[in-house]
């Protein structure tokens, strides 16, 4: 699966239901290994949270399907 690809799906916490944007980057290793993904919530929910860009790791998804990426950010 390429970044792309994971770029198009929404992703969602699975503790809260909370939709936390899309995956706008990602931070990755001399060797080539993704070290986290950096989503950023949608225009909305911008106006909601005070919180700006989310960050997680592999270990932090749960799932990924066809629309959406679930994660566990406890």
């Amino acid at each position: 699966m390429l970044l792309s690809d994971l770029q198009t799906k929404d992703i969602i916490n699975v503790k809260d239901g909370n939709n936390l944007g899309r995956i706008i980057d990602a931070k990755i290793d001399n060797t080539g290994k993704i070290i986290y993904f950096v989503s950023e919530p949608k225009k909305l929910m911008r106006r909601v949270t005070r919180g700006g860009d989310v960050s997680f790791n592999f270990e932090k998804i749960k799932k990924i399907g066809e629309d959406v990426i679930l994660v566990d950010l406890s």
